[in-house]
């Protein structure tokens, strides 16, 4: 299986503080990885690192085969990324996200503009074309958020708290888009507070006061911790914690 993320050791401090502790795990094409750990576990620095946008301490990480610290803005061209908190242009129609988007990514515009009208017919979303996304209720803003996120079919794609504040049904529909993107060979690197949707993950890593406690199928977790779900198994380990939000 082809690697797309791999670190070893890595690890980051700030000052006396280690918030990421010699972490070292790889993830594959394709894989939806869920990486979780409660507030204060190091999960956003360890994202952090991954994406580019901060360079690790000691240890080292690739991720689509460019190194973090030294590559970091070939990292950032071959990513999606998308969180709870991460804005759409309000003030922008449907259809001028989606251009905007893709022309940051350097897409062409026919090429731009073929994939806009593919991914709103994907979505049902033709009628809302010219919808300004502040209109938009917040389950549609996700679910186009995601489709900005790996417009430009990127090698991976970062979830971070992507279906926070969503209705059940809503999440459910947000995970059916994540499995097609995985099915077209896109990694799925996620963070979740929703221990069910851990179970839809091809393997979870669990991290403790900035060490990963824990990495291997849900299955195989439930069965490691005597659990009957993943919610059990992330509070047998987050009871180990020692370390509040960082």
């Amino acid at each position: 299986m082809q690697k797309v993320i791999t670190t070893d050791k890595l690890t980051k401090t700030f000052g006396n503080f280690t918030a990421v502790n010699a972490i070292s795990f790889d993830v594959y094409k394709g894989e939806i990885f869920g990486f979780l750990g409660a507030n204060g576990a190091g999960k956003t620095t360890a994202i952090r690192m991954l994406c580019g946008l901060s360079k690790p301490t000691s240890g080292s990480g690739t991720v689509a085969d460019f190194d973090i610290a030294r590559q970091s803005e070939q990292v950032k061209k071959n990513i999606g990324y998308m969180s709870q908190k991460f804005s759409l242009y309000d003030d922008l129609k449907v259809w001028e996200n989606l251009r905007l988007f893709g022309g940051i990514y350097g897409m062409k515009e026919r090429e731009i503009a073929e994939k806009t009208d593919k991914i709103l017919a994907e979505l049902g979303f033709e009628s809302e074309r010219e919808t300004l996304v502040k209109s938009l209720p917040l389950g549609w803003k996700q679910k186009l958020a995601f489709s900005v996120s790996i417009f430009h079919e990127p090698k991976i794609v970062f979830l971070d708290e992507p279906t926070g504040g969503v209705d059940p049904v809503t999440r459910r529909q947000f995970w059916e888009l994540i499995y097609e993107a995985a099915e077209r060979g896109i990694t799925v690197f996620v963070t979740t507070h929703y221990m069910d949707e851990a179970e839809y993950c091809n393997r979870v890593s669990i991290m403790v006061d900035g060490k990963i406690e824990a990495l291997n199928t849900p299955k195989n977790l439930r069965k490691q911790f005597n659990a009957s779900n993943m919610d059990e198994v992330f509070q047998k380990l987050a009871r180990k914690a020692t370390r509040g939000d960082n």
